[in-house]
C-alpha cells in the first residue's frame, strides 16, 4: 500500500483467520507499525458479514434483523398505502436485500436460509394486508416471487451463464469450463459445463462440495435440456 501511495485505516482494519479442517487453534496477530491487529469472529465485506467458519450465520441474522425493522416501520403507514405502493417499497427496501448477494448462500442447509424464508412471507403477507396465519404459497405466486432457496439457485446460474460467456468476472470464469467430450458425442452441443471432480473429497458437505465451482455446473446440467440452452441464451429476472 505504501508503494502505492495508500494510507491503511487501522481503525477498520480487521483480521479474520479461516481454519482448515483439523487446523489446530492459532493465536495469530499482525504488528502494522505500532499498531497490534487481532483476529476476529467476523468481518464485514463490501457489505457481507463473513464469519470465520463461512455458514454466513452472523450475516443471515443481520439481514433478518434489518428486513424486520424495515418491514415494522411499513406496517406502521400500511394503511395509507394501495397494496400497489407496499410492493413496490416491499421489493426496494425488503426484497432487495433478501437478494444481495445469495449466492453466497448456495449449499447451506434449509434450516439456514429459513429466518430469510419467514422474512419474505412476512413480506407477502404485509403486501396483501392479511395476518400472520395466512398461507404464504399463493400469495408468493401471485406476486411472481420466488421463494428465498430457488432465488438463491436462480442467481447461480445466472453467474454461470455469464461466467460460461464470458461476460463475468475472470476469477468467475476460471471456475466454470463448458463440458467437451473426448468422442464426438450430441451431449457435446448441448452446451453442459464440466463438474470438478470430487474423487477423493470428502463424505459429507462442505465449502468444498457445496462451493459455486461444484454447484454451478451441477445445477446447470440438472436443467431440462431446452430451458437450459433458453436459459444460455435468454436470461430474465426473478421478480
Amino acid at each position: 500500500m505504501s508503494a502505492h501511495h495508500l494510507k491503511l485505516n487501522l481503525d477498520k482494519t480487521e483480521l479474520l483467520f479461516l481454519p482448515g479442517k483439523d487446523c489446530p487453534t492459532l493465536d495469530l496477530t499482525i504488528n502494522i507499525g505500532s499498531s497490534v491487529v487481532s483476529p476476529t469472529q467476523t468481518a464485514r465485506n463490501l457489505g457481507v458479514i463473513l464469519d470465520n467458519n463461512l455458514s454466513f450465520t452472523a450475516n443471515i441474522a443481520a439481514t433478518t434483523r434489518c428486513c424486520r425493522y424495515t418491514l415494522f416501520n411499513i406496517r406502521k403507514i400500511r394503511p395509507q398505502l394501495t397494496q400497489q405502493s407496499t410492493q413496490v417499497l416491499v421489493q426496494a427496501l425488503v426484497i432487495s436485500r433478501l437478494d444481495y448477494c445469495n449466492s453466497l448462500l448456495a449449499g447451506l442447509p434449509a434450516c439456514a436460509i429459513r429466518p430469510l424464508q419467514l422474512i419474505q412471507n412476512a413480506a407477502a403477507r404485509l403486501v396483501f394486508n392479511l395476518p400472520k396465519c395466512s398461507h404464504t404459497t399463493p400469495l408468493l405466486r401471485s406476486l411472481h416471487w420466488l421463494p428465498v432457496t430457488a432465488r438463491i439457485h436462480f442467481k447461480t446460474l445466472v453467474l454461470a451463464y455469464h461466467a460460461a460467456n464470458g461476460s463475468g468476472p475472470s476469477y468467475i470464469q476460471d471456475m466454470v469450463k463448458p463440458y467437451t467430450p473426448a468422442p464426438a458425442l450430441r451431449s457435446a452441443s448441448a452446451k453442459r459445463l464440466a463438474a470438478p471432480s470430487l474423487r477423493g473429497g470428502p463424505k459429507f458437505p462442505s465449502a468444498k462440495t457445496c462451493g459455486f465451482a461444484i454447484l454451478a455446473p451441477k445445477w446447470w446440467n440438472e436443467l431440462p435440456l431446452t430451458s437450459g440452452q433458453q436459459i444460455a441464451y435468454t436470461p430474465s429476472g426473478a421478480d
